[in-house]
């Protein structure tokens, strides 16, 4: 494997996707390497990417990314729910059944 300078990967990576912002590294590295091994391997890419994202839509400067991070490391080291556990915001209540009911005449607002 050859190794490359992150720096000019990140001065390259940003001049391709037009923008025009200093990199923590080392934070995205540290996140990715948090979720990697206290979630699963695929959450690494996925929890930067919406870090990135989250920070991204708030406008956030470095203390706020930091303090960001700082939650998302904390989610990351607590993270123990395995793989096959049901996702506890999911609800199975009964749905019920409404079709006799008729809707035709029903309006929304878009």
């Amino acid at each position: 494997m050859v190794r490359v300078n992150l720096h000019d990967w990140i001065d390259e990576l940003s001049d391709v996707l037009d923008v025009d912002l200093e990199v923590d590294e080392a934070l995205v590295l540290d996140i990715a390497r948090v979720a990697a091994h206290g979630v699963a391997r695929p959450a690494a890419p996925l929890t930067t990417f919406l870090l990135g994202w989250a920070a991204g839509s708030r406008a956030l400067d470095p203390p706020g990314l930091e303090a960001l991070a700082a939650r998302v490391q904390r989610l990351a080291d607590g993270w123990d729910r395995p793989a096959t556990a049901p996702d506890p915001d999911d609800v199975d209540d009964d749905v019920p059944d409404d079709s006799t009911v008729d809707h035709s005449a029903d309006t929304f607002d878009d």
